[in-house]
C-alpha cells in the first residue's frame, strides 16, 4: 500500500476540521463567560478580564491565562484549517471526482463550507472581545457589520443549498439506500451556525432596531434549520430501518447535539434582546425548563450515536485502528455541543434557580463533567489532525459518502 494522507484525497467534509478547532475556542470563552465578572454587559470583554486577572487569586489568574491560550491557539487553528479547505476546495472543483460528487446525495456536504465559515466569523468575534482592548466602545458600529457578513454566508448557503434541492427535485436521482444517516442534517447545521451569528446583536447591541432586525433574521434561519431537519430526520430514519447505519457515517447520527447548542443559544440570545428592549421578559425557571430539554435531547441522541458507534466498532477501527474517515470529525462537534450548552445549563439553569450554588461541591461535580468531555474534544481534535494532517503512511483511507 503506497504512503499516502488520508487529506491527499479531498473532501469537503475537512471543513469540519475547521469547525471543530472553532467550536473549542468557544468552550474556553465559557470559562470566561461564567467566571469572570462583567457588569453592565452580556459577555465580558478584555477590561473585564484584565481586571479580574489583576484583582484575582492564583486560581483566577491561571484560569484566564488558560482560557487565553486556549481561545488564542484554537482560533489559529480555525482559520489555518479554513486557508487549507478553501485553497484545494478550489482545485477539487476543477476535477472529474467533483464533477461525479455533484450527481451524489453528497452534494449536500458543500453546506459544510457556509458551516465553517459562519464558525470562524463568531471565533473572530471571540477572539476580538477577549483580546482587543476597547471594542466594546465601538461595538454598535461592528453589529451592522456582522449582520452584513452572516447575510452574505447565508446568501452563499442558499445559492449552494438551492442548487442541491432544484437537482434532485428537476433530475430525480436521490438515493434513498444511501441515506441511512443524519448527514442530510448538516444544511440545517450550516443554516443555525450563520443564525446564532445573526442572533448576537439581540443580546448584545442597545438600539432596539438592530435588535429587532436581529431577531428576525435569526429568526427566519431558525425557521429554515427547523424544515431541513426535521424532514432529513424522518428520511434518515426511514432509510436506517431499511437499510441499516453505515459504519463510516454513524458519526452523523449525534449532529442534533450540536444543532440543540446552537438553536438554544440562537433563542436564550433571541430572549435577552426581547426582554430588554420589547419588555418580553423570561423567568430563571422558564430558562432552565428550557434548557432541560435541550440537555434532554442532546443525552437521548447522545446514546443512541453511542450504541450505533459502538455496535460498528468505531473507534477502534477509525481512531486507533488502520482505517481513517474524514466523517470522524463530525465526532468533535456532539462533544463541543455540549460543553458549551452544558455550561449554560449550570449557570443560568440549576446556578439562577438556586438549585445549585455557585462554586460548591455539586457546582464543581456538574463542572467537571463539562471538563472532561472539553479535555476528550482536544485530544480527539489532535488525534484527528495527526492521523489526517501528519506524516505520510499507509493507512485504508475511507472517503466520505
Amino acid at each position: 500500500m503506497p504512503l499516502s494522507r488520508p487529506s491527499d484525497t479531498y473532501s469537503p467534509m475537512y471543513f469540519l476540521s475547521s469547525l471543530g478547532a472553532g467550536g473549542l475556542s468557544v468552550t474556553f470563552f465559557m470559562w470566561l463567560m461564567f467566571w469572570v465578572p462583567h457588569p453592565g454587559k452580556t459577555v465580558p470583554v478584555f477590561e473585564d478580564i484584565m481586571a479580574a486577572f489583576r484583582s484575582g487569586d492564583a486560581l483566577m489568574q491561571a484560569m484566564i491565562v488558560g482560557a487565553w491560550a486556549g481561545i488564542a491557539l484554537f482560533v489559529f487553528l480555525n482559520l489555518k484549517s479554513l486557508v487549507w479547505n478553501l485553497t484545494h476546495f478550489r482545485a477539487w472543483t476543477q476535477t472529474d471526482a467533483y464533477r461525479a460528487f455533484l450527481k451524489t446525495n453528497a452534494q449536500s456536504q458543500l453546506m459544510a463550507m457556509p458551516l465553517a465559515l459562519a464558525m470562524s466569523v463568531n471565533g473572530l468575534f471571540i477572539a476580538g472581545l477577549v483580546f482587543v482592548p476597547g471594542l466594546w466602545s465601538v461595538v454598535e458600529y461592528l453589529f451592522p457589520l456582522a449582520l452584513a457578513a452572516f447575510a452574505a454566508i447565508a446568501v452563499f448557503a442558499f445559492r449552494t443549498y438551492g442548487h442541491f434541492i432544484a437537482r434532485i427535485k428537476v433530475e430525480g436521482g436521490f438515493n434513498h439506500a444511501a441515506n441511512n444517516s443524519f448527514g442530510q442534517i448538516l444544511p440545517a447545521f450550516a443554516f443555525a451556525m450563520i443564525g446564532v451569528g445573526m442572533a448576537a446583536p439581540a443580546a448584545m447591541s442597545t438600539s432596539p432596531a438592530v435588535v429587532g432586525l436581529s431577531i428576525f433574521a435569526s429568526t427566519f434561519l431558525m425557521v429554515t434549520v427547523l424544515l431541513i431537519a426535521g424532514v432529513a430526520l424522518i428520511l434518515g430514519i426511514r432509510s436506517m430501518l431499511d437499510h441499516g447505519t453505515n459504519a463510516e457515517t454513524a458519526p452523523t447520527l449525534m449532529i442534533l447535539i450540536p444543532l440543540m447548542t446552537i438553536l438554544g443559544i440562537l433563542m436564550m440570545r433571541q430572549s435577552h434582546g426581547l426582554g430588554v428592549h420589547f419588555e418580553d421578559h423570561s423567568t430563571a425557571a422558564q430558562t432552565f425548563t428550557f434548557l432541560a430539554r435541550m440537555i434532554s435531547i442532546q443525552l437521548v441522541f447522545a446514546l443512541f450515536g453511542w450504541l450505533i458507534l459502538a455496535r460498528h466498532n468505531y473507534a477502534k477501527r477509525f481512531l486507533w485502528g488502520r482505517e481513517t474517515s474524514v466523517m470522524s470529525y463530525a465526532l468533535v462537534c456532539p462533544g463541543v455541543g455540549f460543553v458549551v450548552l452544558m455550561q449554560f445549563f449550570i449557570h443560568k439553569g440549576l446556578v439562577a434557580t438556586h438549585l445549585v450554588d455557585k462554586f460548591s461541591p455539586a457546582y464543581w461535580g456538574f463542572i467537571a463533567i463539562a471538563l472532561i468531555v472539553q479535555a476528550a474534544m482536544i485530544a480527539l481534535v489532535f488525534t484527528l489532525n495527526r492521523r489526517h494532517f501528519g506524516a505520510p503512511r499507509a493507512v485504508a483511507a475511507v472517503p466520505a459518502e
